[in-house]
């Protein structure tokens, strides 16, 4: 096996190498940089690729998402599934590559003689999402990193269901791609060639208009009328990704007239330049979006990442000011307003079902069992609610009503198999003007749902680990969590589940019982007074992540139990 060093100079001495990349090479004098970009090839993970743009096999650039491409065509061939015939769909986002990367994946399925379904424009991933199921597609592939900084991009699979590949298929396809030994040989058709025999066929706006015609027709809300939506102001950013275009005309098609766009967030921009990162999740990234909704006087604020499947929200108060919501509380929120609206237009079907990912807050499954409405948690990802609405969907034993996780990824239809931003900024504004006929904000819904199922408080603590020593790092955590547990002075361990092995243990009684979830590198402390403590290493970032939930009967027990919480997570990651 090659070293580092040694692929670093195999890249140098290939002829065909891209001499933007030759050149980045040449200019390499860190011996730990040369380390860096060329100690492993970059992984196929459940996400798919996602890492930083430049020269390397660690890296994302033409001939690892060639080699990529190659790997899961010859995947897809295995599987039976008409691939030839259906083709796969492929979208991208603002960043920076993702339009050569797109076409490139199309000449490389080209040259293997799959047809491939490219748009002709940015969208977002949960269009592309719908674009497979409506194109009756073998597979999709959609371009983005999501909501990570400028330097990233990435390249996520979906099946024919819609939904992103899960474990078992990702292995498969890792199988597939560590099999190409030479990254530089493999075939790519000219796009003109590709053009004139079929296989690159360009996807104009007749999907878009589908797209959007049919969240319109799934969230518009029957319990808000036209006079709710023309009393409400919202204030909607794009973070300069693809979610501009569509948010902007669902809104308009369901009726809200009143929309105020962050002027200078709304062009696609792979720079991200107003934002330190376009992430929803982070305050500062609705920082403008919050200073235009004051001078306005909006009621919602609300940002979409870059490739507009998350959604970040705040919320106008009776003085004015705007108070930033988790995404745990607009998931509880959510979760109760669409209850209660399918009551209100003509009742719940009796085997509803949310979902919920295992580092998601109780409170909206608290909510749902108010309604008698059974609650499944799934492990984190939205791939994996994905499987279990078509799972469902199969067998009719549920359906589906409701599906979130905690970092700000909602589902209100299952016309998608992912997190869809789009129907949820339209579902967020019926929700606000739901509330605002009645008087109310989305804090005095919140507050009313607190004193109705416990107040809850959740956190997530990321430490970035870098590189191969950062690697080491986190399972050294992990390993010394199974060894030697977890201690947390003031709060009493009941039970703690590990869903690499798949057992749940009983503090008290040792009692240990298997857990029905897929295996994943978590685990996850549940205490008796019913808040609880998770540990995952990122998918797609090198990083580790702790989840801390609180409960309380009243908001100061609750931040208690923060408190507390917080020190352990400190003590752990020190």
């Amino acid at each position: 096996m090659s070293t580092a060093a040694e692929l670093y100079q195999q890249w140098l001495r290939e002829p065909s190498l891209d001499e933007g990349l030759r050149k980045q090479l040449e200019e390499l004098h860190d011996e730990q940089e040369i380390e860096d970009r060329f100690f492993r090839d970059l992984e196929f993970g459940t996400g798919g690729l996602r890492g930083v743009l430049g020269a390397g096999t660690n890296r994302m650039n033409i001939y690892t998402v060639r080699k990529a491409t190659l790997g899961l065509a010859r995947y897809l061939k295995s599987q039976g599934l008409n691939v030839a015939a259906k083709g796969v769909v492929i979208g991208y986002d603002c960043r920076h590559m993702s339009p050569e990367f797109s076409e490139d994946i199309s000449l490389v399925l080209a040259a293997e003689g799959i047809p491939a379904y490219v748009f002709e424009h940015l969208c977002p991933t949960p269009e592309l999402s719908f674009a497979v199921r409506s194109l009756n597609a073998a597979a999709g592939i959609m371009v983005t990193a999501s909501h990570n900084p400028p330097e990233y991009n990435g390249y996520k699979v979906y099946g024919p269901d819609g939904g992103q590949v899960l474990p078992d298929e990702a292995n498969r396809i890792t199988s597939e791609i560590e099999q190409i030994e030479n990254l530089f040989s493999i075939s790519v058709m000219a796009r003109k060639d590709a053009e004139s025999a079929g296989y690159l066929r360009w996807i104009g706006t007749d999907v878009d208009s589908e797209y959007i015609e049919t969240v319109v027709a799934e969230v518009k809300q029957k319990s808000v009328s036209p006079h709710d939506r023309d009393e409400t102001r919202l204030v909607y950013t794009p973070l300069h990704g693809t979610g501009n275009l569509p948010v902007r005309e669902a809104l308009r098609q369901a009726g809200y007239k009143d929309v105020y766009v962050v002027r200078s967030q709304e062009k696609p921009d792979g720079n991200f330049s107003t934002v330190e990162s376009p992430n929803p999740e982070e305050p500062e990234a609705l920082r403008l979006a919050i200073e235009e909704a004051k001078k306005c006087g909006a009621d919602v604020v609300m940002g979409t990442d870059p490739d507009a499947d998350r959604v970040g929200v705040a919320v106008g108060d009776q003085d004015g000011s705007f108070r930033l919501l988790t995404g745990n509380q607009v998931g509880g929120l959510l979760v109760e307003f669409v209850l209660k609206s399918r009551i209100e237009s003509g009742g719940l079907p009796t085997n509803g079902i949310v979902f919920k990912t295992i580092v998601t807050s109780e409170l909206g499954a608290q909510v749902a069992r108010l309604y008698n409405v059974a609650v499944e948690d799934t492990l984190t990802g939205f791939k994996y609610i994905g499987n279990r609405i078509s799972a469902y969907e199969r067998t009719g034993e549920y359906e589906f009503l409701f599906g979130y996780e905690e970092s700000y990824g909602y589902l209100a239809s299952s016309m998608v198999r992912d997190k869809d931003a789009v129907q949820i900024a339209l579902l967020i504004a019926e929700m606000t003007a739901y509330y605002k006929s009645k008087g109310q904000t989305l804090l005095d819904a919140l507050e009313t749902l607190y004193e109705r199922v416990g107040y809850f408080r959740e956190d997530l603590v990321s430490r970035k680990m870098p590189g191969l020593n950062g690697m080491k790092k986190i399972q050294n955590i992990l390993n010394g969590l199974r060894q030697h547990g977890i201690e947390v002075p003031g709060l009493t361990l009941d039970a703690v589940e590990d869903y690499q092995t798949s057992e749940r243990r009983e503090v008290g009684t040792a009692t240990i019982s298997e857990l029905s979830l897929p295996k994943e590198n978590v685990l996850k402390y549940f205490f008796s007074n019913g808040s609880w403590l998770a540990v995952r290493p990122s998918g797609t970032e090198p990083k580790i992540k702790v989840y801390i939930g609180a409960k309380g009967n009243s908001l100061a027990d609750c931040q208690a139990s923060m408190q507390i919480l917080h020190e352990a997570v400190d003590t752990l990651l020190q």
